[in-house]
């Protein structure tokens, strides 16, 4: 194979055994107008402009690349830089490909955007672009999450949308996406579902690839502008996957640069035939077939999703992006995870030595940067990308550090 950034975007949408386009026929005609629009939209020089004006002048892109250097001086070994996408508007890479697709729901004429989330995040960000665009909005969320996540769930009525809990299933993002499914099958004509990140039936990997990729085209540009060289390693949290595939894209066909991918670990990995205390795919699940794709899931002998656990509301999906599963079983990327605990020791740790908050996402991936620097030499340089800002998670973090906002604490 020449080229795994061609492959990564092919108009087939599947990737080794994973991907495809597994939906109700109602919807296949749906997600042949999607991918259509989409193959023509990213030829069309109209179209990259206007989405790189809004990059650059609307969510305030580039992103910077900092290097972390008491980060870096504490932990000894390899260089370490942070890219910071918590800087872009609404707080996290999720703005990226809400853009995106908002370009191309009013490209194909679409009144209402519809999504799920599970952070946040991207229920902020596809209700931001929706009160740019003039689009009428509906989020739907997991009943646990909405209450975990109460600083964008009032952002994201502020901005005009409808925030919907899900009560039903284990409460979080995969239960949300299916009631996002739900919602399209029931309005096809004037509804585009803005899923929020590289999972679901072709084109939703490959084109949320593509918004996302900006990440890792920057960072090659300002790591070679700062150093004059490629990093060695790259570091990503992987939930769906989007932030995992926004940064690792663009170095894909740069053999040298070694990429890892971290899951939620949550309490430990253990789990029973109906739930996970952990969100690892890699680690304990199997193939199947979920939600329109073919991927990694966590799932019992019957193929009947398990739920899962994670401190971040971010990570806790029962399933994995597809090219994210053939880049795991071609060997090149490498999958880890860390617990709950870790995460939060990367959390303070950062906030300390560093002065940025990021998102308990994140701090899964800092979680692992913190473990692999010491063991290389300092020439080394390792990029991770902080998918976002740790605002949203007050209320969980809050109190595992016994500050209860809640109450008169006289601080």
């Amino acid at each position: 194979m020449k080229s795994l950034k061609t492959y990564i975007l092919n108009k087939s949408g599947h990737f080794g055994q994973f991907g495809g386009r597994y939906i109700p026929e109602l919807l296949i005609p749906i997600m042949e107008e999607l991918e259509a629009a989409f193959y023509e939209a990213i030829k069309d020089k109209g179209f990259k402009a206007e989405l790189a004006d809004l990059y650059y002048n609307y969510s305030g892109r580039p992103t910077p690349l900092y290097f972390c250097s008491n980060l870096t001086k504490k932990l000894g070994g390899a260089k370490i830089f942070l890219k910071n996408e918590g800087l872009n508007h609404t707080g996290a890479h999720k703005i990226n490909h809400c853009l995106g697709q908002a370009l191309l729901a009013k490209k194909l004429g679409k009144k209402r955007l519809i999504a799920e989330t599970g952070a946040g995040q991207h229920g902020l960000a596809t209700a931001t672009v929706a009160a740019k665009f003039g689009l009428e909005c509906t989020i739907y969320m997991g009943a646990k999450d909405y209450q975990r996540q109460l600083p964008n769930v009032f952002f994201m009525e502020r901005l005009g949308a409808t925030v919907i809990p899900v009560q039903h299933g284990g409460q979080i993002l995969r239960d949300a996406i299916n009631a996002a499914l739900k919602d399209l099958i029931a309005n096809p004509t004037d509804t585009h579902y803005l899923l929020g990140t590289v999972c679901g039936p072709h084109p939703y990997p490959v084109m949320n690839t593509y918004f996302q990729s900006i990440v890792g085209r920057e960072v090659r540009t300002q790591l070679i502008s700062q150093t004059g060289k490629l990093p060695d390693y790259l570091v990503a949290c992987v939930g769906g996957g989007s932030n995992a595939m926004g940064l690792f894209y663009e170095f894909l066909d740069d053999k040298r640069v070694r990429m890892i991918g971290v899951e939620a670990g949550g309490k430990r990995i253990l789990e029973n035939d109906k739930k996970c205390e952990h969100a690892a795919r890699f680690q304990t699940g199997s193939v199947g077939i979920v939600e329109g794709f073919k991927s990694y899931f966590l799932q019992n002998h019957d193929g009947q999703i398990k739920e899962t656990s994670s401190i971040s509301a971010g990570l806790d999906y029962s399933g994995v992006g597809p090219q994210i599963a053939y880049l795991h079983d071609t060997g090149r990327i490498r999958m880890t995870y860390a617990r709950d605990k870790d995460a939060l020791t990367a959390y303070a740790m950062l906030a300390q030595e560093e002065g940025i908050i990021a998102a308990l996402e994140s701090c899964h991936a800092l979680s692992q940067v913190i473990k692999l620097a010491p063991t290389l030499s300092k020439d080394k340089i390792i990029v991770f990308n902080c998918s976002g800002r740790g605002d949203k998670d007050l209320f969980i973090v809050s109190k595992q550090f016994g500050f209860d906002i809640g109450q008169n604490t006289g601080r």
